[in-house]
């Protein structure tokens, strides 16, 4: 039976959001959460931003997600491939990208490494030191030369962009049109690519150049927006409701299976692949943590999805908090809070 939150939890929570919105931290944010089976609650604190007036934030709220593309596009998309059998985990990742006629290091990593982040390959990335090659993307990308031997956990954007242009060649689709896909069979009606038009219902995150406006429904990450906002690792756009439908299927999924095959993924998924570190580990994609008994991921702008499928808990966490800075050490309190709460049985 799903253990549901407490009054003391959702107060506990309610009150850590309000002091990272108090300390400036973020202008306002949103907590979803919920067990399987039930309806989801919400808390909400502050604003959506100064550019929004008066606007408070709420489950639909718009935010710029982030690395939650990672989790909530790349991964369930690999593994609707690797049911249909158009991916093999443990075969190079060229195998599943157009021909190359170069010598390709980075393409011999595998899918399995990619999405582990233990391939090897650069970290650093910038794709605008591409532009004006003569070659295509993922032939650029896997003729770099690896930085490290596989096998070591190192959080690697660019294994993402490669799994997002390898799932478009064996679709023969766009990666937006097959997000579109999957999010409209899970009920996801909010969740796009961007760019998204500006609004006070979509939420505002950084300012780049002083004077300048916000970015406002563009990717916040640069090799997203050069994408054209369409990207493997992040450019992916949600609301607390529809992060909180997604974790209830998958929870339920992982309980009684499902037509889609995403039940068996996440219980794959939850083996832990390499240790990141002393009580945390990598699965295919999620971090895992309480003995594997929590799956989680984050989101550079400020947001978080957490999954206990044990007790059928999920947790989603969203914020602009990257409106100001650097987010992470920002809300920090709030994403400890939230892992603590979600593991507890």
């Amino acid at each position: 039976m799903p253990v549901p939150f407490t009054a003391d939890d959702t107060s506990r929570l309610r009150d850590t959001l309000g002091q990272v919105v108090a300390d400036g931290a973020s202008p306002g944010g949103v907590i979803a959460y919920g067990t399987t089976g039930a309806s989801p609650g919400f808390l909400s604190v502050g604003k959506v931003a100064l550019e929004c007036g008066d606007t408070e934030p709420d489950q639909d709220t718009v935010y710029d997600i982030a690395s939650l593309t990672k989790v909530v596009a790349t991964w369930p998309l690999i593994g609707q491939a690797l049911e249909a059998g158009l991916l093999d985990l443990d075969a190079p990742i060229r195998d599943f990208l157009p021909p190359m006629n170069s010598e390709a290091p980075s393409g011999e990593a595998t899918v399995r490494q990619l999405i582990a982040h233990t391939s090897g390959l650069r970290a650093s990335t910038r794709l605008d030191h591409y532009r004006g090659a003569d070659l295509p993307l993922h032939e650029l990308l896997c003729r770099e030369p690896l930085e490290d031997a596989p096998g070591q956990h190192r959080y690697i954007n660019r294994g993402y962009i490669l799994l997002g242009l390898a799932l478009a060649h064996i679709h023969g689709r766009p990666l937006d049109q097959l997000g579109a896909t999957l999010w409209g069979t899970l009920g996801m009606d909010a969740t796009v690519y961007g760019p998204v038009a500006r609004t006070p219902k979509v939420a505002p995150t950084e300012q780049r150049i002083p004077g300048a406006p916000r970015i406002w429904g563009a990717p916040h990450d640069d090799n997203a927006g050069l994408l054209g906002g369409i990207a493997g690792h992040a450019g992916a756009f949600s609301t607390p409701s529809d992060l909180a439908v997604y974790a209830q299927g998958l929870l339920a999924a992982h309980t009684d299976g499902d037509e889609r095959g995403l039940g068996d993924w996440l219980h794959a998924s939850l083996v832990p692949q390499a240790p990141i570190e002393p009580g945390l580990d990598r699965g295919l994609s999620w971090i895992l943590a309480a003995g594997g008994r929590v799956a989680y991921h984050h989101g550079f702008t400020g947001t978080s999805l957490y999954l206990a499928p044990e007790t059928g808990r999920y947790l989603v966490i969203c914020t602009n908090a990257v409106y100001g800075g650097n987010a992470r050490t920002k809300i920090a309190p709030l994403r400890a809070l939230a892992l603590k709460t979600i593991s507890a049985t």
